[in-house]
């Protein structure tokens, strides 16, 4: 039996996890600093996971979604 393959993150750069979030770049990049977020990518090109940006962001809010993450169209909190 062989091993599960391991999915690769969804990688966003700083600006747009920033965008996600509702934090300025900065907070982001403090954040990876004091070991909040994971950071990936290269010298001068950070990314941020996706999944892990909307995990910090239930944490901050209780919401499940950033201050600029809104809901998809036709989700259950458009019907509710």
């Amino acid at each position: 039996m062989t091993a599960p393959r391991r999915v690769p993150p969804r990688v966003v750069p700083t600006e747009l996890a920033a965008l996600a979030l509702g934090v300025p770049p900065a907070t982001i990049r403090k954040w990876a600093s004091r070991g909040k977020l994971t950071r990936y990518g290269r010298p001068g090109r950070a990314e941020y996971d996706l999944d892990e940006l909307f995990a910090l962001a239930q944490a901050r809010t209780g919401t499940g979604r950033g201050a600029g993450l809104a809901e998809p169209e036709g989700s259950a909190a458009e019907s509710a």
